[in-house]
């Protein structure tokens, strides 16, 4: 296999050059603080009128779902269902997009009067997608109408034998299409080549949040009123998808996390409680790190139908019990994540997969369910894509998941060779895969020199991205506490960070792990600051040391008192003073 260039050792530290009309314009028109012009500035969010909507997302400025292509014929196709008094059999996906999804579907139509049945795959009897098994179930419950949501558009196979089977189906999703599309009633996707919808970044519950609004609203419901009732649905699927938080995302979201706060869902508080965020306001990272991650286990570990089952519950005793057993799955997650991890690393030295500009590992015994939190964990350690797969001696197959960086596009390259695979789908950043274990040395040798042929050295530097390099005088508390109303943070909203160069390390100091280190930096005044796993970065600075920081503007809350704290993603020492 190819091999590449040493890249370059030290991380690049980029950022834009400053606007400073464009950021006085918005200083003065909307009144706020020069670091949050800068961030927006930086973001092509020049104009006032489209800064203010973004400080204030507002549920006014979502779109109509009806704009969705074959948003008309899946609302006419369900309502039909209903009219016939027919069954609708909703499937949906084993991680929180797919399983928020189908229990938005499910929740909303039955209250509408609707029968309906739903199902989410089980990762290790059905794998990812739509398998015959879930379509004979659906016949055999006697359904007619068959929906997808947040999968369908790549189930080729599958959906024709639904039809063949008698079953009218609507796919609503939102993963990327392929050669060839799937010959259903109604393909509700925003990333069809002819769709006309103003934003094509909705997650898979997005999209079912879309068409069940649509629905709804064909039913007689008022809009505000679905919205109220599924934000919190919509919510957490959106941002443990890691979609885009811009547009429309961002109004699901910032919205979401308040329903997410007040919400009367007995599962989703169930899910607070277990996650210990029951007793404060919910944030994005909360989702991100805390309950997305608890509903993912459940089908990572064992059956995704535990988390759907959570959602729709009414029953507070069982969401409790359902709760707690996705919280011990959340456990056994993590220690098998360990496990692979180390292992994988240890191929990849042992063979020098590091030095190629693509990762491949695979073996027995590796859990489905963990690989693509591994692949993720390579991708930041490494800097290239990263494929990971678990071989299964029985079948003879290997199913993974892989993860990439900018400058590769996984969903490109893995249609590019689709011929490889038994199965694959995804997006830019994220993907699944299926192979023949017997084609995996193959595999692995036409990915990596398809990488090779597309990325540089220059493409596999660790880059640390800034809103803007800034000086000292303008880190101040009103500057930071007014970044705060550009969350919530996310895939293309990342929390603004700052370059701040040449200034005095004035404090240093370890914590009680010695992995993390508090520190404070002299710009005119004392500000401290912290990093997070980045002990050893301090080796041989001592106070008084000139230093160039990288960090993200956080504020410090303490007994009533608010001070600007920064939190540490590089350093660079630049001289002893």
């Amino acid at each position: 296999m190819t091999m590449i260039a040493d890249p370059p050792t030290e991380p690049r530290w980029i950022a834009p050059a400053r606007q400073r009309a464009d950021e006085q314009r918005l200083a003065v028109e909307l009144g706020i603080p020069p670091l949050v012009c800068a961030a927006l500035v930086a973001r092509g969010i020049q104009d006032p009128a489209a800064a203010e909507a973004f400080l204030n997302p507002s549920l006014d400025d979502l779109h109509n779902p009806m704009a969705l292509p074959d948003a008309e014929a899946a609302v006419t196709e369900i309502m039909s269902a209903k009219e016939r008094g027919e069954i609708i059999y909703v499937h949906g996906d084993y991680d929180v997009d797919g399983v928020t999804s189908a229990a938005i579907w499910t929740r909303s139509l039955r209250k509408l009067g609707f029968n309906v049945i739903p199902h989410v795959p089980h990762r290790m009897k059905e794998g990812y997608g739509i398998h015959e098994t879930a379509v004979q179930a659906a016949v055999d419950a006697g359904a007619k109408l068959f929906v997808t949501c947040d999968c369908g558009s790549g189930a080729i196979a599958s959906l024709a034998k639904a039809r063949e089977a008698g079953l009218r189906v609507v796919v609503t999703d939102h993963h990327e299409l392929g050669t060839e599309r799937p010959i259903v009633n109604a393909l509700v996707n925003p990333h069809r080549p002819d769709s006309a919808y103003p934003f094509k970044e909705l997650c898979g519950a997005g999209v079912a949040f879309k068409i069940a609004q649509a629905v709804a609203e064909e039913c007689g419901a008022k809009r505000e009123q679905f919205i109220r009732a599924y934000l919190d649905l919509v919510c957490l699927g959106t941002i443990a998808d890691v979609v885009p938080l811009v547009g429309e995302n961002r109004i699901l979201a910032s919205h979401g996390l308040k329903a997410l706060t007040v919400t009367k869902k007995v599962g989703i508080r169930a899910l607070l409680d277990v996650a210990q965020i029951a007793d404060r306001a919910v944030n994005e990272g909360d989702v991100g790190w805390k309950l997305g991650p608890r509903l993912n286990a459940a089908g990572r570990i064992d059956d995704a139908a535990h988390a759907l089952d959570l959602l729709m519950t009414e029953d507070p005793t069982e969401a409790a019990k359902l709760a707690q057993l996705l919280n011990t799955h959340n456990v056994e997650r993590k220690l098998e994540n360990e496990r692979i991890l180390a292992q994988a690393e240890e191929i990849i030295l042992e063979n020098g997969l590091d030095k190629k500009s693509l990762i491949m590992v695979a073996a027995p015994g590796w859990h489905p369910g963990v690989v693509g939190i591994v692949a993720g964990k390579l991708v930041e350690r490494y800097y290239r894509p990263a494929l990971v797969g678990c071989i299964d001696e029985e079948t003879g197959t290997v199913r993974g998941s892989a993860r990439s960086i900018p400058a590769f596009h996984l969903h490109a390259a893995l249609q590019k060779h689709e011929d490889l695979f038994l199965s694959c789908g995804g997006h830019a950043f994220a993907a699944g895969f299926a192979i023949d274990a017997g084609r995996l040395d193959e595999v692995c040798s036409k990915l990596e020199e398809y990488a090779a042929g597309i990325l540089s050295s220059d493409d596999l530097v660790p880059t640390y991205s800034a809103d803007a390099e800034i000086v000292a005088a303008e880190i101040d508390l009103q500057g930071f506490l007014g970044l705060e109303r550009m969350a919530p943070f996310g895939q293309m909203n990342p929390e603004p960070a700052f370059i701040l160069k040449d200034c005095a390390l004035s404090m240093i100091k370890p914590t009680r792990t010695l992995e993390h280190m508090q520190f404070a930096i002299e710009c005119g005044k004392q500000v401290r600051g912290i990093a997070f796993g980045m002990g050893q970065e301090f080796d041989g600075l001592q106070e008084g040391d000139s230093i160039d920081l990288l960090f993200k503007a956080t504020v410090n809350r303490y007994n009533g008192t608010m001070a600007p704290k920064l939190e540490l993603k590089a350093l660079r020492s630049v001289s002893p003073r």
